[in-house]
């Protein structure tokens, strides 16, 4: 089967290939190459962000704010690491379902929706369950 250059490839997958990034970057703490998969000034919702910051109303916005927030993830939980179990993608977004994995801890199944646009992220909600 020939493959189509990555330019025209359905927007599904190519959601998908940024869902796969992201997951490689946030699995490997790798904080830079996870922030350039979101715009400058995309919006992030966490439950676990209402708990640990609840001035934030479970909700960062930009970069800085992304940054802050996954730096003290990655600082805090040096075991965290996500295991994918299924994704969904269309033309607007993807929903990525995950086991969340922190040593010592029970794991927690969790959904998250990353909303796309122009291939960066500008939105990212996340529900657990």
């Amino acid at each position: 089967m020939l493959a189509l250059p990555f330019d025209l490839c359905p927007m599904s997958h190519r959601h998908e290939h940024i869902a796969h990034a992201w997951f490689a970057a946030f699995n490997a703490h790798d904080l830079e190459a996870l922030l350039t998969l979101y715009a400058e000034d995309a919006e992030h919702f966490s439950p676990k962000l209402l708990v640990r910051r609840p001035e934030t109303g479970g909700r960062v916005k930009g970069k800085e704010e992304l940054r802050a927030w996954w730096r003290d993830a990655f600082d805090r939980l040096p075991t965290l690491h996500y295991v994918v179990t299924s994704l969904t993608a269309n033309d607007q977004r993807v929903f990525m379902e995950y086991i969340r994995q922190v040593a010592g801890e029970q794991d927690l199944r969790v959904g998250e929706v990353l909303e796309i646009t122009g291939g960066l992220i500008v939105a990212s909600r996340v529900y657990h369950g």
